[in-house]
C-alpha cells in the first residue's frame, strides 16, 4: 500500500475511536485553515503591492474576496485589476479546497461506517 493508502485505516479495519477521530478532524482543521491562511496573506500581499493599499484595507479586500463576497476598494491601475481577477478565481478554487480538505474525515467515517460489518464497529 502506497502513502495515500496509508491515509486512513482501510475497510477491512475497525472504525476508529471517537477521540482518534476528533484528533483527525482537528488535524484536517489546521491544514485547512494553513491553506485559507496562506492565501489570505497573498491576497493582503498582492492588495498592497498591485493596488497600493494600507494593511487594513488590503486585508478587507483579500478577506472579502476569499470568502466569496466580493471587492470592497476600486481599483483603478491594470495590474491591480489582473491581480484581484486572478485572486478571485483562485480564492473560489481554494475556499472549495479547504472545504473538501475539512470534511475528508468525515466522509471517510461515513463511507467506513457503510462498509463495516456490525461485529467490526469500534469504539
Amino acid at each position: 500500500m502506497g502513502y495515500f493508502g496509508a491515509m486512513f485505516e482501510h475497510r477491512s479495519r475497525p472504525l476508529i475511536s471517537q477521540r482518534r477521530f476528533a484528533g483527525r478532524l482537528l488535524k484536517y482543521l489546521g491544514y485547512a485553515l494553513l491553506l485559507v491562511g496562506l492565501s489570505l496573506a497573498l491576497g493582503v500581499w498582492g492588495y498592497m503591492e498591485f493596488g497600493h493599499l494600507r494593511f487594513v484595507d488590503a486585508f478587507l479586500n483579500a478577506s472579502m474576496i476569499l470568502g466569496g463576497m466580493g471587492p470592497v476598494d476600486v481599483l483603478t491601475t491594470d495590474p491591480a485589476k489582473y491581480f484581484a481577477a486572478f485572486y478571485a478565481l483562485y480564492s473560489g478554487i481554494t475556499l472549495l479546497g479547504a472545504v473538501a480538505v475539512f470534511l475528508t474525515p468525515v466522509l471517510h467515517r461515513m463511507l467506513h461506517i457503510l462498509h463495516l460489518d456490525d461485529n467490526k464497529r469500534g469504539d
